[in-house]
């Protein structure tokens, strides 16, 4: 296999779009210092292809354009590349079934989108959208049509590191220019920080959006109404309208909105031709879980970026003084969102049962950890809200572990205050006894710093 350092594949027929994208920051500060560096890699650093990022400058607790990535996709690509890990290729789908199982990641997870939200826009249509699979912290996406793969994984250090791959033709390649023109989440000539983007808009057949001021950014706190427009919707979810599945030919369909709708439906057969792809669903329930896992992993991102630079400026008196009552008074300021957040404060309301068909709930899951009684961050509610224990299960990632130590020491602080019901407020009152008792005693089971 091939690792090209000067990128052959033709991305001039792209429009630079919307992929999933994380980033994290490190220090050379022991108080915020990189943990997760190896002393050595064996294969090729993964630099990215298109020369200097978009940045005015580099961000020196970042170093994202010349640090080499460790994330899962890294680790296995250099495996790839080294000829230690072969990947098999089918006529169908290329090499993306078995890039999957490489990678750990359920085909249960997919997601179809079809509005032209990526590097491949001359490919993505209604009747050929592009399918999205994610575990924890790597995101795969493949267009019928090509053999040319989009990754986006989450390095510990370095947050989103996107790939293109293919054996075939252009080995892998890391990008960054390329992607930071969507993706810097300030302004596009620098001091932004990086991150992941889900979102929701009208979309006509051929994938274009019918107006790009009604396209939004989705999260958890999205009404339901408003989520995933120019994206299929597979599962029951009652009585609850979305966006989904929706594809006009004039602007002027939308005028009767509830005429147009296409809700609670299993299979996606009668809108194209779902034998090319892996599984014929587009699961709510993932859809569920992918935008309450982009968000929260962006606000770890920004504690991350915040938190380097604010000890970085604090340097000369962090050194002198320690950590001071100020200084963690900050901390706690930038991290507070974070926090809040990761407990489902604002959460949409769900006014209906959910449940996707695909099998996506059943295997996420069982990932886990449970605890002695069987109980699990991971299980999903998706009656009144989405979680059974609302506290993410974030708070296990190697994200969250990667933040500085101090960042990090204070969340777990705030967590337990929060469980306690200490100095809570109005903003965690959705949590009843019950579930902030559930909630600490499966976190002192199953995590290591509780």
């Amino acid at each position: 296999m091939r690792i090209l350092k000067d990128s052959k594949y033709n991305l001039t027929r792209f429009l630079p779009g919307i992929f999933l994208l994380l980033t994290l920051f490190t220090s050379p500060l022991l108080i915020a210092q990189d943990v997760n560096r190896p002393e050595t890699i064996e294969g090729p650093d993964f630099t990215p292809q298109e020369g200097p990022i978009l940045y005015d400058r580099e961000h020196p607790m970042i170093g994202y354009s010349t640090r080499s990535p460790i994330d899962r996709f890294a680790k296995l690509g250099r495996k790839i590349a080294i000829g230690s890990l072969a990947v098999n290729k089918d006529s169908a789908q290329g090499y993306l079934k078995d890039l999957l199982k490489n990678l750990e990641i359920d085909i249960e997870s997919q997601v179809l989108v079809y509005s032209k939200t990526s590097l491949n826009t001359g490919l993505i249509r209604a009747n050929n959208p592009r399918a999205i699979y994610f575990n924890d912290d790597t995101y795969v996406a493949w267009v019928p049509g090509t053999d040319v793969i989009e990754i986006s994984a989450m390095d510990p250090n370095l947050g989103p590191v996107f790939y293109l791959f293919d054996p075939d033709s252009i080995g892998i390649e890391r990008h960054a220019g390329q992607c930071l023109r969507c993706h810097d989440s300030l302004t596009l000539t620098g001091g932004g920080v990086p991150r992941f983007i889900l979102g929701s808009g009208y979309t006509y057949f051929n994938g274009s959006l019918v107006s790009h001021e009604g396209w939004i950014l989705t999260d958890q706190k999205t009404p339901i109404k408003f989520r995933w427009g120019g994206w299929y919707v597979t599962g029951q979810h009652g009585n609850q309208v979305h966006l989904g599945n929706i594809v006009v030919s004039r602007a002027e369909e939308l005028q009767d909105l509830e005429n147009i709708r296409v809700n609670n439906i299993n299979r996606l057969q009668s809108e194209f031709n779902t034998d090319i792809y892996l599984t014929p669903y587009s699961d709510i329930d993932a859809l569920m879980v992918l935008e309450h896992q982009v968000q929260i992993q962006n606000m770890i991102t920004q504690v991350n970026y915040d938190v380097r630079n604010l000890l970085v400026r604090e340097y000369s008196s962090a050194m002198n003084s320690g950590i001071t009552p100020e200084l963690k008074t900050g901390i706690s300021e930038m991290a507070e969102p974070l926090v809040a957040a990761m407990f489902m404060t604002k959460e949409a309301d769900i006014t209906d049962t959910m449940r996707g068909n695909s099998g996506f709930r059943e295997k996420f899951e069982a990932r886990g950890p449970i605890d002695s009684e069987g109980r699990s961050l991971r299980q999903l509610d998706l009656h009144s809200r989405l979680f059974r224990y609302p506290l993410s299960y974030l708070v296990y990632s190697p994200a969250m572990n990667a933040l500085p130590e101090v960042a990090k020491e204070i969340i777990h602080e705030r967590i337990i205050s929060i469980l306690n019901n200490a100095n809570t407020g109005d903003a965690y009152s959705h949590l009843d006894a019950d579930d902030r008792l559930a909630i600490l005693e499966i976190l002192k089971e199953t995590h290591p710093d509780f």
